[in-house]
């Protein structure tokens, strides 16, 4: 292999596919097989990673070798080391982005748009910054990715260049930006303040601050609310507002934002924050985790509460991402190693769930320009293999054997009963009847009920005067999008058929997380 599977290789990787990505811009075929070729050789190097991780794990280790790009100021260094968690979140990011990067050839092409060059050069950069996620050996250097995956994905949510796209960015950017600098910086700063280091660590940097008194459980709670809102990006109510507004963005971006990089980057930065930088003892010890476990239990339900009544495709499923984020905070919260685990997997399970379910609301875009629910009665018949993986993904994201999802709601309940806490189970069925409510309707009435006679207008997220292209099923009577943009969901929605026979390798890896 040219690059050795190290954290370093897996933000070199897609930093140089950016480049050659932007040179090649002249020539799309090249472009787009630059692109390819980018993924494809970091999935490989991550699979490597995550094959010595779980060699590591087996023999009771955790955390790998230190790799340093060096000092930036006193106590600020930039150091990446393996970790299990980071290690699923870099596996999600990669494997997805092969499939994500198929299906955006299908659409932009399809859809003839401009500024495809920037589109997939911002991608790979992208790609890199969550690599320096996954993969940060210390605060200091999550936060710099983490802001680095802020900017290089702002001009994707803004990509139509039009009014509407421009204010959604705009927004996208403030909230994410102001949660960073007000709540997240500041927590940053006292916890290196209290603390004088900032490096993840098994059992977390507080420990010694709390044995002796120096730090109250009622700091420690307002310290870890700062961190836990400062990460906009977990997307917990009130931060939630940029997310929906970054629905304008095209429909590939809509999967990077949901399951590849943004809204995961934010759930595994305050999932990684609570066991390696706090530390699970320290927080048992002082119960500062107790409101947040109400938080999250909120954002559960309102979030899929409000999804229930979006008519917009891809507005409901924004909010049902916004209260599927939650249950991995709810795992972090809970703080047991049952509840870790479910965490873990529903970093992955919903990855592979949602981005199946954005990948259908693209192809039904662009085979039917159609974008809202209502509009929606029938066309099962003309697109059944795109409602069919709907309808897939949707069993998985309500939790339901045999997909993929049912695995990680499983283990957060057993992580509720094992905190004593019953009354979680009861959230979390309600949220899967919610979950039933909004989702499975689509499907069903795709396929079995009488066609809508007069949709009404549209309300497209980006440049309505775009033309159908004929889809490669066209001659069988079917009206499915172009072939790269239902293989893509067709591959995922077997993945968490797949991911449900087959869960041990990432169960493995979460059962790590903490150790």
């Amino acid at each position: 292999m040219i690059f050795e599977s190290t954290p370093l290789a897996t933000l070199a990787i897609p930093a140089f596919g950016a480049v050659a990505i932007a040179l090649l811009g002249r020539w799309p075929n090249l472009r787009e097989a630059a692109t390819l070729t980018t993924a494809g050789l970091l999935f490989l190097v991550v699979l490597g990673i995550a094959g010595d991780q779980l060699e590591l794990g087996r023999t009771g280790g955790n955390f790998g070798e230190i790799y340093s790009l060096g000092e930036m100021l006193p106590g600020m260094r930039l150091e990446f080391r393996t970790e299990a968690l980071g290690v699923l979140y870099a596996l999600v990011a990669s494997s997805l982005w092969i499939l994500n990067s198929l299906y955006s050839i299908g659409y932009m092409r399809a859809h003839h748009e401009k500024n495809q060059t920037r589109f997939y050069t911002c991608f790979g950069l992208a790609i890199a910054s969550v690599m320096g996620i996954a993969f940060a050996s210390n605060m200091f250097t999550l936060f710099v990715f983490y802001e680095a995956l802020t900017m290089t994905t702002y001009p994707l949510v803004a990509h139509a260049s039009t009014p509407h796209a421009v204010r959604s960015a705009r927004t996208y950017l403030g909230v994410l930006v102001t949660t960073s600098i007000c709540f997240l910086l500041l927590g940053v700063v006292l916890t290196y303040n209290l603390t004088g280091t900032l490096d993840f660590s098994k059992g977390g940097v507080f420990a010694e601050s709390v044995a002796d008194g120096s730090v109250s459980s009622v700091y420690l709670a307002l310290l870890y609310g700062l961190f836990v809102y400062g990460i906009g990006k977990a997307a917990v109510m009130p931060t939630h507002r940029w997310l929906p507004a970054a629905m304008v963005a095209p429909t590939p971006v809509s999967a990077l934002l949901h399951a590849v990089a943004v809204v995961k980057a934010g759930v595994f930065s305050v999932v990684k924050v609570t066991v390696y930088l706090f530390g699970v003892d320290t927080m048992m010890q002082t119960e500062a985790t107790n409101f947040f476990i109400y938080a999250s239990c909120f954002t559960i339900v309102a979030g899929s509460g409000i999804a229930f009544f979006q008519n917009n495709l891809k507005r409901r499923l924004a909010y049902s991402t916004i209260s599927q984020l939650s249950y991995l905070v709810l795992g972090a919260a809970l703080l047991n190693h049952n509840a870790l685990t479910g965490a873990g997997m529903h970093l992955v399970m919903h990855a592979w769930g949602k981005i199946t379910l954005f990948f259908c609301a693209g192809a039904i875009y662009v085979a039917a320009h159609k974008t809202e629910i209502s509009d929606m009665r029938g066309l099962g018949r003309k697109m059944p293999f795109t409602f069919g993986a709907f309808l897939l993904a949707s069993l998985s994201i309500i939790g339901l054997p045999p997909l993929g999802g049912s695995w990680s709601k499983w283990y957060l309940m057993l992580g509720s009963l094992d905190a004593d806490k019953q009354w979680i189970v009861w959230v979390l069925v309600a949220s899967s009847l919610l979950n039933i409510a909004y989702l499975l309707p689509i499907a069903v009435n795709a396929f079995w009920a009488k066609p809508s006679v007069e949709p009404h207008d549209e309300h497209h997220s980006h440049d309505d005067s775009h033309e159908s292209s004929p889809g490669f099923l066209a001659k069988y009577g079917l009206e499915e999008a172009p072939a790269l943009c239902v293989i893509p969901l067709c591959l995922t929605a077997i993945g968490s058929f797949v991911l449900f026979l087959y869960p041990d390798p990432i169960l493995e890896l979460a059962r790590m997380i903490g150790s």
